[in-house]
């Protein structure tokens, strides 16, 4: 049986891809492109002269059947997307899912990827972060995406957003997290006219007021530890026992709920144990 190559092309600049890459692109019998527009471009210029067919999310139910066909066929197949990595908030993924589920090799060939191009070179912490891909147009889901996301900080986060969209973006991410909060703006990476916009949210809210951005936006931000409610430690430990939690689930809920940490709620149940005992002596 053939091979699914999910092979990484440019995000730009047509220098940023393997040689690797393009060996498999010339060896391969088609080609899988989210546009096959701009994959001829690719591939003319680095002298490919493989097929092409189009797989994108308004063919792909019909055109994974066909692929997958041909896998079995022992044609191998290579996966492109637009630019980056195949996979990544495209629907590339169901094509891979169908290959494992037929028993199909799939093998990475890895390259550029704007998540961590941004991430590279934005300055913030990386030790951990979350891509959480494009916010939702519309605004009342988006704050609540923002909601959800600031409750998962202290985090540095990845986001997609259109340049369209984006000042809407970031007045919601103000109210929701905060102005004081890092943020990148990286426009254009690896292209022409690439700029990364660093500062706060509201740093760069008011630049952006002055012009318009446009091409590709990649949004890195921070989200801080989220601010959260003061509680009365025992009182809400003698509740819970009240309750009939045992010493053990109370402190595991106090911890898990609050953020406290485990062995400050243990500490302090066990105080109101001693209290009790006390008490009743």
């Amino acid at each position: 049986m053939a091979t699914l190559y999910v092979v990484a092309t440019p995000i730009g600049n047509m220098e940023d891809i393997t040689f690797r890459a393009i060996r498999v692109l010339k060896e391969v019998h088609l080609i899988a492109a989210e546009d096959t527009r701009w994959t001829r471009k690719l591939l003319a210029h680095y002298g490919v002269s493989t097929p092409t067919t189009s797989y994108h999310e308004h063919n792909e139910e019909e055109k994974a059947a066909y692929l997958i066909a041909r896998l079995k066929e022992g044609k191998d197949v290579a996966l492109v997307t637009d630019a980056g990595t195949p996979g990544i908030s495209d629907p590339g993924y169901r094509l891979v899912r169908l290959a494992v589920k037929e028993g199909i090799t799939v093998c990475a060939v890895p390259g550029p990827s704007a998540i961590i191009a941004a991430l590279s070179v934005s300055g913030l912490p990386t030790d951990s972060f979350l891509f959480a891909g494009f916010l939702p147009h519309k605004r009342a889901a988006r704050r609540r995406r923002l909601e959800e996301l600031k409750n998962k900080g202290p985090i540095t986060c990845v986001l997609y957003e259109s340049p369209r969209r984006l000042k809407a973006a970031l007045e919601d991410m103000l109210d929701v997290l905060g102005g004081s909060t890092e943020l990148v703006v990286a426009r254009e990476l690896t292209k022409l006219h690439e700029e990364l916009i660093r500062g706060t949210i509201e740093s760069i809210l008011g630049e952006l007021e002055k012009r318009e951005l446009r091409g590709e936006v990649t949004l890195v931000v921070r989200i801080p530890e989220p601010v959260r409610p003061q509680l009365n430690l025992k009182e809400e430990l003698r509740e819970l026992m009240k309750e009939g939690l045992s010493l053990k689930e109370a402190v595991d809920r106090v911890s898990r709920v609050s953020g406290i940490r485990r062995k400050d709620a243990y500490r302090a149940a066990l105080e109101i144990k001693r209290e009790t005992k006390e008490g009743g002596t």
